[in-house]
């Protein structure tokens, strides 16, 4: 993984929500399963927990000796592992009851029935121009074709298991220069997640070297777009996030950018995470996560917020029945909306840095009601299914209505 608009997505019917009639829609749900309101792993019986209240939140090629650390951070899955699997990693995630998605090799398949393997990988970002070795340059990407074929050999091996596949930033950005001749060939990738099962993708903004790019936090929340788009809807769709420097000994993404590129993600329809914790500079940490007390209690809030609302993460997306406006035409605000256990959840976030004020009409509700702020320990007043709330710069909220 390298280091390197949008519409305020729909929006949702909570007429729906609160038995007032509506329909519920599946635009950024990527399974059968999840449009059901069940776990969009339900169908892979060795892949990731079926359970409904189950949201991936995993970490990129980190060592498994370090794995109860990141469990105590809210995490639940690795994601790679450095020239494995091996006997030795399998046997340190078991002992920390961490599941993991790794190569299909000779001891992967000799684990075939071991219960910590919950998915399969391809190689990292095969859409990027490819080494042809030191100092040899680079040749074009792997072929879409390719990537399909392995996939159909995998699948062959072990069909109880998903397939993932992480792809690079020309998910997000037609300019990557990094995918060599490919660069502006979007095409591509309708064809590249026909080899998979769970398609992914990188991209860092907030470190990121070039000015089309830097600061853009919204590049995430696009890129997912797309894969659900180029999936049509029909896959599990996952993506990374930032939290280190990695390459950029100047920057680093504060507490609220990561906070609000995750939620950006799962609104707009990202069904797992993959924290890319390595750091290059000022010097090479390949758990540079966990040497920052700051982030660490940060991302840990973070996953663990999610874990509370997977539920209702996990729940059909309801949509036609709210807007929502912004007084800053400049600052866009994102919603999805979800209904579980009788209440209503509305997840909202801040789609370019900046302030703004954000009025949410919320059809069916009469009345006045109280919307609870999670995490915030404040309410605000709706009346007549009409609230409104302030927003800095990169903010997200989440308010819970009660039936």
């Amino acid at each position: 993984m390298r280091r390197d608009i949008i519409s305020a997505v729909c929006l949702a019917c909570i007429l729906a929500a609160f038995g007032l009639g509506g329909g519920v829609g599946a635009a950024d749900v990527a399974s059968t399963q999840a449009s059901k309101g069940t776990s969009p792993y339900a169908g892979w019986k060795n892949g990731p927990p079926g359970d409904a209240g189950f949201f991936p939140i995993s970490v990129w090629l980190q060592d498994p000796g370090k794995a109860q650390k990141y469990k105590a951070a809210g995490f639940n899955t690795y994601v790679g592992l450095w020239k494995g699997p091996t006997e030795q990693q399998l046997a340190e995630l078991k002992q920390a009851g961490m599941k993991v998605i790794c190569h299909q090799n000779e001891v992967g398949i000799r684990h075939i029935d071991d219960a910590i393997i919950v998915g399969w990988m391809h190689g990292d970002e095969p859409d990027n121009a490819q080494s042809l070795g030191e100092s040899k340059g680079y040749g074009p990407p792997i072929p879409p074709e390719k990537i399909i074929e392995d996939y159909e050999k995998v699948r062959r091996a072990d069909p109880s298991r998903p397939v993932l596949l992480n792809l690079g930033q020309g998910v997000a950005w037609d300019g990557w220069y990094g995918r060599g001749v490919r660069t502006n060939h979007p095409e591509d990738y309708a064809e590249y997640v026909k080899g998979c099962d769970i398609a992914s993708f990188d991209i860092y903004p907030v470190v990121h070297s070039g000015p089309q790019v830097a600061g853009k936090l919204w590049y995430v929340a696009r890129g997912v777009e797309r894969l659900v788009e180029w999936t049509e809807g029909k896959k599990v769709v996952w993506n990374c996030i930032e939290c280190t420097r990695i390459g950029n000994p100047k920057t680093k993404p504060s507490p609220q950018q990561v906070r609000c590129e995750v939620w950006m993600s799962i609104i707009h329809g990202s069904m797992g995470l993959i924290y890319f914790v390595h750091e290059w500079e000022p010097r090479f940490n390949e758990s540079a996560l966990l040497d920052d007390a700051e982030m660490l209690s940060a991302v840990t809030a973070i996953n663990r917020q999610i874990i509370e609302l997977a539920p209702a993460i996990n729940s059909p997306t309801l949509k036609d029945a709210v807007r929502v406006s912004s007084d800053n035409n400049d600052v866009p605000v994102a919603v999805m909306v979800k209904r579980y256990g009788g209440a209503a959840y509305v997840f909202a976030v801040c789609m370019q840095g900046g302030k703004t004020s954000a009025k949410f009409t919320v059809g069916g509700l009469k009345g006045e009601r109280a919307v609870e702020v999670l995490g915030e320990n404040r309410k605000i007043v709706s009346m007549d299914g009409l609230f409104e709330d302030g927003f800095k710069e990169w903010d997200v909220h989440l308010y819970r209505i009660s039936q």
